[in-house]
């Protein structure tokens, strides 16, 4: 069990092959976990750097963040996920106070940034040498940004599929293993063994005097009662409508049972 954060866990991540969990916490502490047993391996007390959002990036064996410097200026950190005493790299971006929100291609080695309410995205480089982070160029638009969903057609490069490396009693077991990577060249397309369909409950009933007992079960909620008691009235309605028919048939039928008894009086 993980219970090592001693406030509200603001953002999470696991590495490639699930042996390791990041998080970032409102205590302003850093923290790469054991996530099966819950120890702690390394932990970064983040007083220069308050940090918002933590991402793994790939297999580098790094770690990124982003928060707020002690000048309350957006800030982008780089971290050894086997040391945590200091970050590698930090780089301010701006003095806006729009959360930033990391996106990371590991496929590409490409890192964008998106600040909520903000009107660009910020496009980096990572690289396991000096400089590290390298900036390349900025999106502007003056429509703020909602979300972040990009796709370039011109490259293919081999990505995390959609079919499991591991079963959770895999996991659970100690078995780490990195994802299964599939080809995004002829596109997306959801097999047909995932499509999951509810199984169809048999209806049962248990009719006395023409009314199902299982059907009209007890109103758990005021809607229900309410629903009910419309239903109940539609079916008075009905039933008094039905009723002044069959009344009005009866009394046509006495009236030509009379009229045959005039016509006929010794036939009677």
């Amino acid at each position: 069990m993980i219970d090592c954060h001693t406030d509200v866990i603001l953002s999470m991540s696991f590495n490639t092959d699930g042996s390791l969990l990041a998080t970032s916490c409102k205590d302003k502490k850093l923290r790469v976990i054991e996530p099966r047993s819950g120890v702690v391996l390394q932990q970064a007390c983040c007083k220069n750097h308050r940090v918002n959002r933590v991402v793994f990036l790939g297999n580098m064996k790094r770690l990124l963040t982003t928060g707020v410097s002690r000048w309350n200026t957006r800030q982008i950190a780089l971290w050894d996920q086997e040391d945590l005493s200091m970050p590698i790299v930090e780089e301010d971006i701006d003095g806006l106070s729009g959360l930033l929100f990391p996106f990371y291609d590991a496929d590409t080695h490409m890192l964008y940034l998106a600040g909520k309410g903000d009107g660009n995205i910020r496009y980096f480089e990572i690289t396991t040498e000096k400089p590290y982070l390298q900036y390349l160029m900025e999106f502007r638009s003056p429509a703020p940004q909602k979300g972040l969903d990009t796709y370039q057609e011109d490259i293919y490069p081999m990505t995390a599929g959609i079919e499991p490396a591991l079963s959770a009693g895999e996991w659970l077991s100690g078995i780490n293993r990195d994802p299964v990577l599939m080809s995004l060249k002829e596109g997306y397309s959801r097999p047909n063994q995932l499509v999951f369909k509810a199984p169809v409950k048999e209806k049962k009933s248990m009719v006395v005097n023409g009314i199902d007992l299982l059907e009209n079960v007890p109103p758990r909620t005021e809607n229900e009662l309410l629903r009910m008691f419309f239903r109940q009235q539609d079916e008075l309605r009905r039933l008094k409508e039905e009723l002044t028919t069959k009344d009005v048939r009866i009394r046509q039928l006495e009236l030509e049972l009379n009229n045959l008894k005039n016509v006929n009086p010794n036939n009677v």
